[in-house]
């Protein structure tokens, strides 16, 4: 008897594993063959949850000369030789990096694993020293070149980097343990390291100066993460049966799923990228939910933005260079380069005058689970309460309650400590901004990131509400602004209801002071 239930490779990283379990597969061999075949040493930079651990594994069984695993894949009428290389592969992610010694534990115990197949010589008594006599060893006793797999080589550099001593004792380690790599090409069939960040002063990206990044490349923009063709081909039967629980069609399904898990763009051309590790999640449960943030709130983000002071407003839509992207440093301080490679940014646009990138949220998902992790650093209420207000604020004003809101909005200010709520006007723009921003994956709302529109638009079934918000002034002013700057007029030609709403913020109370509202065009 036939299954027809489909397996999805949900926590599974291991190639051979996936694939002797008869799990959905979206071929990369044939990318996986290119890269194999046009360089030797590469790096690659991908967010977490998007497939770099399997690409490694993939990358692994493919040396090892498994071709059994790659029956009906492309790489099966690509490879004729199926040589068998010796293969190091090395996961830094198996724990975490507190402090140095933690980081020496991790190595010792892989030199040791390999040392019982390649031996150890006398007088091998530092890392690379240990590090640079497996590989040799490795290529006289096999009489094949090397192939050396790092992945989540930058864990040790991200886990430390709040602590300044204990990231420079980490540096050294991994400066000594990596030293070898560049002094043993003739040994080296294949090369690839993988993260999130590429720091640029580790010394292993000057040294290996035939490294090539491919983490922007259009040719290999792909080879991590599920494309639109690949998922209108290959997963095909899961939109249907997607479509088919929540009683929708096919195409809003495909709109469905585009919406929460699509967005990514990884390079100047790159086709649009789906989140393979939310989009696997989606069809198994049947639900359109937010998988990606329940594997961990980044934290160390959350402290780079309040510690640089950053306007998060910024993030719906800002600009970077290319050096940003590469900008070397003694840890990260510029929060940017670690929003795009950690995939909460993700590039939206391309100015090849200006050499400039325009980054923002990849799709509803990112931005819905990053509002919602940056709330309570902000307000240091739990996210459930932030829900609540937030939910609450929408069900009055559905019914036309504006002052039963606009008392929500004054006790969910009020309920901020004092010691965290300060008085400048950002402070207080930014935490509006988050609770608009939170609307908006519930109901229709913009929120001003730019100047020449209201601090908040929100836009219901019937009416169309238009707010402004002034700290320390009158509720008359922001109702002047509101006309004066013609904030009404886009939506004028629209059949619905619009109510302005001034509301002014009193610094010395620390929440909502008075505020008037006004019906018309």
């Amino acid at each position: 008897m036939e299954e027809n239930f489909r397996r999805y490779p949900i926590g599974i990283q291991n190639f051979e594993d996936l694939r002797n379990n008869d799990c959905v597969y979206v071929d990369k061999t044939e990318l996986i063959y290119r890269l194999t075949h046009t360089n030797k040493v590469y790096f690659l930079s991908r967010p977490r949850r998007f497939g770099k651990s399997l690409l490694v594994s993939t990358l692994e069984a493919y040396f090892l000369g498994k071709k059994e695993l790659f029956q009906g894949l492309a790489m099966e009428t690509l490879e004729k030789d199926w040589t068998v290389y010796p293969v190091l592969h090395f996961d830094f992610s198996v724990s975490k990096y507190i402090t140095a010694d933690m980081l020496s534990a991790v190595i010792n115990r892989q030199l040791l694993l390999w040392e019982k197949i390649y031996q150890r010589e006398e007088g091998e008594t530092t890392f690379s020293l240990r590090f640079e006599g497996i590989i040799r060893r490795a290529y006289k006793q096999t009489g094949k070149q090397v192939v050396v797999l790092i992945d989540e080589y930058d864990s040790p550099m991200l886990d430390s980097n709040h602590n300044d001593e204990v990231q420079k004792e980490i540096r050294n380690i991994m400066r000594d343990f990596f030293s070898p790599l560049k002094a043993q090409g003739q040994y080296l069939r294949f090369l690839l390291l993988t993260g999130i960040s590429k720091f640029s002063q580790m010394s292993i990206f000057s040294e290996l100066n035939n490294l090539q990044n491919i983490s922007m490349r259009d040719d290999y923009s792909a080879i991590c993460g599920i494309t639109e063709q690949e998922l209108r081909t290959q997963l095909q039967i899961d939109i249907e049966q997607m479509a088919q629980a929540n009683k929708e069609t096919y195409e809003e399904a495909c709109v469905h799923l585009k919406q929460q898990y699509d967005g990514y763009h990884f390079s100047k051309n790159c086709v649009d990228i789906y989140n393979p590790f939310s989009l696997f999640n989606a069809f198994a449960q049947k639900s359109y939910e937010n998988f990606w943030f329940s594997t961990g709130t980044p934290t160390f983000l959350i402290d780079i933005l309040q510690e640089s002071d950053f306007d998060i407003r910024e993030l719906d839509n800002t600009t970077a260079t290319a050096e940003q992207f590469d900008a070397p440093s003694n840890r990260i301080t510029d929060p940017l380069p670690v929003l795009y490679q950690s995939g909460y940014l993700t590039i939206k646009g391309y100015d090849p005058d200006f050499q400039l990138y325009t980054l923002a949220y990849p799709n509803k998902e990112v931005r819905k689970g990053f509002i919602e992790s940056l709330m309570p650093a902000y307000v240091h209420l739990p996210a459930r309460e932030n829900t609540f207000y937030v939910v609450s604020f929408i069900k009055d004003l559905r019914i036309g309650h504006l002052e039963e809101c606009l008392e929500r909005l004054k006790s969910f200010f009020a309920s901020i400590p004092n010691k965290l709520n300060n008085k400048e006007e950002k402070h207080y723009q930014t935490i509006f901004y988050l609770f608009f921003r939170l609307m908006g994956q519930y109901i229709d709302v913009e929120v001003d990131t730019a100047i020449g529109r209201a601090d908040a638009v929100v836009k219901l079934q019937d009416t169309i509400y238009v707010f402004e918000f002034k700290v320390d002034g009158t509720p008359e002013e922001a109702l002047t602004q509101i006309n004066s700057k013609k904030y009404a007029i886009p939506y004028q030609a629209d059949h619905r209801k619009i109510v302005k709403v001034g509301v002014n913020f009193d610094s010395a109370t620390r929440t909502i002071g008075e505020w008037k509202i006004e019906l018309g065009s």
